[in-house]
């Protein structure tokens, strides 16, 4: 075999070889493309899962940060069950939405009903959470009638009112001692909602003799009042929330409060706040009311003793204030994360309704 030919039979070996490795480089690249594609997709796949709710707590305010100085409404929910919790940022919302890993959710929205109520709305619409079985805790601090309740005291909703909704006139405009509101017709479904009664029923039964904390500031400021209902110690109770974007103070608004709650057919007015019912018609629209929870916690009156004016309480003097905000506040999540514990710990129970009460 010539020189030249023996070159040319090499080259060509050495050509077919380089194209059968060039190939099998190719489709081992391929293939690795493909499996890199496949794991990224998958990965995206479960970083877009949206995360399942089982209980969620809006509360209206934080005075500070979330932990570590004065207390707010937020602050020990988040110290809780959410101080390892990264911000879920939500367009629309007041903040951040905090989520652990037992499906507990929750928010700072804002006070007032249009603050509160459109943080909700961008919350439970966001495509980053399953709110299809969850539970909601609408939580915060409160007034009270003094025929009713106390400072310290924590109420579970068991009907959400409107207090605004409806015909207003000034006093002197009417009769002498009569109200001065009339219901206004055609808002009978979004000015009251009756909670679910067997769930607020499972609130009082696991929550009702809860040992509440107390403060001598808040024993001292009771015994300004002649009502038995706001000399006595603070207790878990029920009844109807007013829900009203002023802060109606005096005997005479108390009154007409009282007054609102019984023409709608509702329990006792026994808690004054600003954002339950405009929330509730929220999750009625989108999820329903039946696995709504109100809970609020009393830190003042809702009018003044009986030497006192209206005025003279709605802006007291240095160390004329009721106190017991810091134990009320404390004693709003002792309660709460009753309910939100048995929920979460029993979920095969909870999570297709509320079950039914145990005997």
């Amino acid at each position: 075999m010539s020189f030249a030919r023996f070159v040319s039979r090499f080259l060509s070996r050495t050509a077919a070889r380089g194209l059968r490795i060039g190939a099998l480089s190719v489709a081992t690249m391929a293939a690795s493309t493909a499996m890199a594609q496949t794991s990224t997709s998958a990965s995206a796949n479960k970083a877009s899962s949206p995360i399942p709710v089982k209980v969620f707590i809006g509360a209206m305010f934080e005075i500070g940060k979330n932990t570590g100085d004065r207390a707010g409404e937020f602050q020990m929910w988040f110290e809780r069950y959410w101080k390892d919790a990264q911000p879920i940022t939500v367009p629309g919302a007041l903040g951040p939405v905090f989520c652990n890993t037992d499906g507990v959710c929750g928010s700072v929205l804002g006070m007032g009903k249009v603050n509160s109520s459109a943080s909700v709305q961008a919350i439970v619409l966001n495509p980053q959470f399953d709110f299809s079985k969850a539970y909601y805790v609408i939580s915060g601090v409160a007034g009270t009638p003094p025929s009713r309740g106390t400072i310290g005291d924590v109420t579970w909703g068991s009907w959400l009112v409107d207090y605004d909704l409806g015909h207003r006139w000034a006093p002197e405009e009417g009769k002498p001692g009569e109200p001065v509101f009339m219901p206004r017709k055609g808002y009978e479904n979004y000015r009251r909602f009756q909670l679910n009664p067997t769930l607020v029923q499972w609130a009082m039964q696991l929550t009702q003799s809860s040992k509440l904390q107390d403060s001598e500031s808040a024993q001292r400021y009771r015994l300004r009042y002649p009502a038995p209902q706001a000399r006595r110690a603070p207790h878990v109770g029920v009844g109807t929330h007013m829900t009203g974007d002023t802060f109606f103070h005096g005997p005479g608004l108390s009154k007409e409060a009282q007054y609102i709650a019984k023409s709608y057919g509702a329990d006792d007015y026994v808690a004054t706040e600003m954002e339950a019912a405009a929330i509730a018609l929220v999750l009625a629209r989108s999820h329903g009311t039946d696995r709504i929870m109100s809970l609020r916690g009393a830190v003042n009156f809702d009018q003044g003793n009986p030497s006192e004016s209206t005025l003279a309480h709605l802006d007291p003097a240095p160390g004329e204030t009721a106190g017991g905000f810091a134990e009320t506040v404390a004693n709003i999540t002792q309660v709460g994360s009753i309910m939100v514990d048995t929920i979460v710990r029993d979920w095969a129970h909870w999570q297709n309704g509320v079950p039914a009460l145990r005997p």
